[in-house]
C-alpha cells in the first residue's frame, strides 16, 4: 500500500501544461493565519515560478494548506523541479524564521486536461475561504491572488465566466 501520492507513470511533467497543486503544512499546523508567514512563502513561490518558467494565475493560502494553479510557460518548464525548489526554499526560510518545519513531505498535483477551463480551477481555488466559512465575501480574505494578474482582474475573470 502506497502512503503518498504518486506521479503519473506515463507523464514527464515537463512542458506547457497546467496543474492544480495542493501543499499541506506539517502536521496541518495553521501557519498561514499570519501575514508574515504567507508573505515569506508567497515570495519564495514567486521567485521559483519565475526561475522555473511557471505562471501562477491563482493561489490561495488557507490556514493549513495552499492551493496553486500553475502553468508551464516554456517547453522545458519542469513541474517536479518547481515543486521541489518552491517547497525547499520556502521551507528553509520559514524554518530559519520560526524554528518549525513547514511542509508535509508530499503534496498533491493534478494535471489539467485540455477541456478543463482554467477559470473553473481558478474560481475553485480562490473560493476556498468562502467554502470553509472563513469569510462571507472573497474580498474580505487577504491570502489569495495571482502572480500574473491583480486581485481585481482575477475577481473579474472568475465572476465574468460564472
Amino acid at each position: 500500500m502506497v502512503s503518498y501520492p504518486e506521479h503519473l507513470p506515463t507523464f514527464d511533467y515537463i512542458g506547457v501544461y497546467r496543474y492544480f497543486l495542493t501543499f499541506c503544512t506539517h502536521e496541518r499546523r495553521r501557519h498561514f493565519t499570519e501575514e508574515d508567514h504567507v508573505t515569506l512563502v508567497r515570495d519564495q513561490f514567486l521567485r521559483r515560478s519565475t526561475e522555473d518558467h511557471f505562471a501562477v494565475p491563482a493561489y490561495c493560502f488557507m490556514p493549513d494548506h495552499v492551493h496553486l494553479l500553475v502553468e508551464g510557460t516554456q517547453d522545458d518548464s519542469d513541474l517536479k523541479q518547481f515543486v521541489k525548489a518552491a517547497k525547499q526554499y520556502s521551507g528553509f526560510y520559514f524554518t530559519r524564521r520560526t524554528n518549525q518545519r513547514l511542509w508535509q513531505r508530499y503534496g498533491f498535483e493534478r494535471v489539467l486536461r485540455h477541456e478543463e477551463a482554467t477559470v473553473d480551477v481558478a474560481r475553485y481555488i480562490v473560493n476556498n475561504p468562502i467554502r470553509s466559512r472563513l469569510v462571507e465575501r472573497l474580498e474580505d480574505y487577504a491570502y489569495w491572488g495571482s502572480f500574473t494578474h491583480s486581485r481585481e482582474e482575477l475577481l473579474e475573470y472568475i465572476r465574468k465566466a460564472a
